[in-house]
C-alpha cells in the first residue's frame, strides 16, 4: 500500500492568527476555508484549522532524551534539507521554541533532527528529520 496523506482537524483560538502563521510563517498554501475552519497542505497532508477558541493546547509534557516534550502534538518528517529550511525559516520569523532545533539521539539508533514550537493558539508540533529513513522505526 502507498502512504497516503492524512487529514487532522485541530482547534485554534483564532482563524486569521492560524492563516498568518500555517500560510505566512510556515509556507502552506491553503485551501477551502469559511468562518469557522481553514484547510492547509501540511507538506502534502491536510490539515484543518477549526475556530474553537479556549480549546488549542497542549496539557502534559513526557521526558524524552533530557526534554520535556509537550503532550499532544503533530509534526512532520522532512528530509534533512527541507527540515534545515523550515527552521531558518521560522528562526527568522522569531519562533519561539519550545525546543530549538537540534540533534537528538545523536550517535543511538533513531538519530534525529527535531525542533517543537507552538503555533499562536499553543497547540504545540514538532517537525523532525533522519539523516536515515531507516532510523524513524528502529528500535
Amino acid at each position: 500500500m502507498s502512504l497516503r496523506p492524512f487529514h487532522l482537524a485541530f482547534p485554534v483560538d483564532d482563524l486569521a492568527a492560524a492563516r498568518a502563521f500555517y500560510g505566512g510563517v510556515m509556507g502552506c498554501e491553503e485551501g477551502r476555508s469559511s468562518d469557522q475552519w481553514i484547510d492547509f497542505d501540511f507538506f502534502g497532508h491536510q490539515i484543518v484549522a477549526h475556530l474553537a477558541p479556549g480549546e488549542a493546547g497542549d496539557r502534559a509534557s513526557n521526558h524524552v532524551d533530557g526534554h520535556g516534550v509537550p503532550v499532544p502534538h503533530f509534526g512532520i518528517v522532512l528530509t534533512m534539507a527541507d527540515w534545515n529550511e523550515l527552521a531558518d525559516r521560522l528562526t527568522q520569523a522569531g519562533t519561539e521554541f519550545a525546543m530549538a532545533p537540534t540533534i537528538r539521539f545523536k550517535g543511538q539508533v533513531g538519530e534525529q533532527a527535531t525542533m517543537f514550537f507552538r503555533d499562536p493558539s499553543g497547540n504545540a508540533l514538532e517537525i523532525k528529520a533522519f539523516a536515515d529513513d531507516t532510523m524513524l522505526f528502529a528500535t
